[in-house]
């Protein structure tokens, strides 16, 4: 559907029926530990879910899911991601100039998905909605605004944070182009 509309999950439950006793695996729009069981368990329209763009907004969805609740994880928190991000890229492609280049170009497009994630502590309604676009929001703090930012000179900012300076003539722009938010 290519982000235009919600996933179709009463197609795939009956995907699931049809494919009985065979196990079917479900995917699309889950960003909570909420919409992970209610496909699995109170709807049973699936054995399982893929979770695609929801790991990529809140790569902890998974840790939530196991524990069933919801992380209000905090703007420093997720900076220590990136951090380790930065660390596991520099060790696969290397410290030199064009490994912190890769490191940076893959941490700014995976920036253009973690801005999307609203702090739970913020949201007026939980479960945040993948497809929904909250308006610009003040974070708690400075750093949390900053995350929350869809401007990619503040992703910028934010990997200079963990990878040292970009070179004057750095520019970047996502490639991520989807109809979706």
């Amino acid at each position: 559907q290519r982000y235009t509309r919600l996933a179709d999950w009463e197609c795939i439950g009956r995907a699931r029926d049809l494919a009985a006793p065979l196990p079917l695996f479900g995917g699309g729009d889950v960003l909570s530990w909420e919409d992970y069981w209610d496909h699995v368990e109170t709807r049973r329209q699936c054995d399982g879910v893929m979770v695609g763009r929801g790991a990529l907004i809140k790569p902890w969805l998974f840790q939530e899911i196991r524990e069933r609740r919801v992380w209000d994880i905090s703007a420093s928190e997720r900076l220590d991601m990136l951090r380790d991000f930065a660390r596991f890229g520099l060790e696969h492609w290397g410290s030199d100039t064009i490994g912190v280049a890769n490191t940076r170009r893959f941490l700014l497009e995976w920036q253009s998905f973690l801005c999307r994630y609203v702090p739970a502590g913020l949201l007026e309604v939980l479960p945040q909605r993948i497809n929904d676009r909250p308006p610009p929001f003040v974070g708690r703090s400075d750093l949390e605004t900053l995350m929350a930012s869809h401007n990619a000179a503040d992703w910028v900012r934010i990997s200079e944070m963990v990878l040292g300076p970009a070179p004057p003539d750095f520019a970047f722009v996502p490639k991520h182009k989807s109809n979706s938010y």
